[in-house]
This record gives C-alpha cells, structure tokens and sequence, in this order.
C-alpha cells in the first residue's frame, strides 16, 4: 500500500537470476541455476559460468537496476558487468575458489568513472537517512541480511547481501500509525512476494541492516 506521502522511484527490477519467478525455486534447493532457461542472457559462456555468478550478483544486480533508471536503456549484461568489476578490483576471487563481497571503494571509483552515476560510499547510514537521500533523488545499496526477504525471520547477524531502497514513506494510508518505510528492488527477493517495491518499515528493516550503503546519483553531464 502506497501512501499519499511516498516517494517512489519509477526504477526497472532485475534479480541475481535471469528469471525472477525461479528464485524461490533456486535458492530453496528444488532447481539447480544451472537449470535456469534463461541463463545465456547472463552473458555466461556456460550454465556452470552463470551458477557461479548468479547467487554472487547481487551488486551487480542493483547497479543495472539504477543504470536502467538513470539511462532509459537496458543496462548491460550481468556478468559483462561482473567481470568489468574484477578486473577494476571491486571483486577479488579467494584461494579456496570463492568470491569476496563487493568492495565499495573501488566499486564506486569505477562507476563514478565508467557509468552516469555519482557514488558515494557510506560506511556508516541510518535509516532515516536512507529515507531522505531517496526523497532527494537517489536511490541507496543498503547491506542487509539476505533473510530480508522474509521478514518474519529473525536474522542471525547484519548485513551480507544488497537491495536497493527505491522509494521512502510514512504510515500506510489510514493506519494512523507512526511507521516510516522504505521501498525495497530485492535481487533475490521471491516473486510476488519480496522482489519489487517490496514496503518494509524502519523497525521491520533494522535487524536485517548493517548501518551501511552507496548511494547511487544519475548524473545529467
């Protein structure tokens, strides 16, 4: 429910997987990525290629959805994008054949390079501030636990994966209650449910996030 005092962005969804409606699927065990029909949009040479990426992409995933915005045109591909990001030291691959985080310092150095954008790392954020840099006309990479998903999980720790915060709001129309939100794009969030404009309020929100983000603003020149 949107009320008449949020700020929402206009802002094209995209997922860590090429077809939103199999997430649910995917991460709960029952289908393999590399099952994923759609997985050559990717850009992936192989489905193993894209199984590797895909539940690392997350990042990826929230900065194509702020180019789509910014842009009008359809952003690139997700491991075009990925591998433009290890090579530019923003990903660094482990010995043991894992992946690190996305590293914000050099993430931002090369989309602020490369990209339409202004990015600006935030190594510490409230919520309300999140809420007034997107009624400003950013949109902000909040860290959260991935459990953010579902809600009514309580997360064992912050912070692990990235959403995107799209709009901010106060109380839901005629609740009468004092419950600002943000309006989440959630990469792996499940269809219908947790992927887009997904409300959550400040309370709902706090124990999933590490107090930290990148705020993400369209550049005109």
């Amino acid at each position: 429910m949107i009320a008449q005092a949020d700020v929402v962005h206009d802002v094209p969804y995209y997922a860590q997987w090429e077809s939103p409606e199999l997430v649910e699927a995917i991460i709960g065990g029952r289908l393999s990525a590399a099952e994923d029909p759609a997985w050559a949009a990717s850009g992936a040479a192989t489905p193993e290629e894209y199984a590797w990426w895909a539940r690392r992409l997350c990042g990826m995933a929230c900065l194509r959805m702020a180019l789509h915005h910014v842009t009008g045109t359809r952003p690139p591909r997700a491991l075009d994008l990925a591998g433009d990001y290890l090579r530019a030291g923003a990903y660094v691959k482990r010995d043991d054949g894992g992946l690190g985080g996305l590293i914000y310092a050099p993430f931002a150095a090369h989309t602020s390079a490369r990209h339409p954008l202004q990015v600006d790392v935030r190594p510490e954020l409230t919520l309300g501030e999140v809420a007034s840099l997107v009624r400003g006309g950013s949109l902000v990479m909040l860290s959260v636990h991935p459990w953010v998903r579902t809600p009514e999980r309580q997360p064992p720790q912050r912070g692990g994966h990235l959403v995107l915060a799209v709009g901010a709001g106060g109380a839901a129309a005629g609740t009468g209650a004092d419950d600002d939100a943000l309006f989440l794009h959630n990469p792996s969030g499940f269809a219908g449910r947790s992927q887009r404009f997904v409300r959550l309020t400040h309370a709902e929100l706090e124990p999933f996030f590490a107090g930290r983000g990148v705020v993400l603003t369209g550049r005109t020149a």
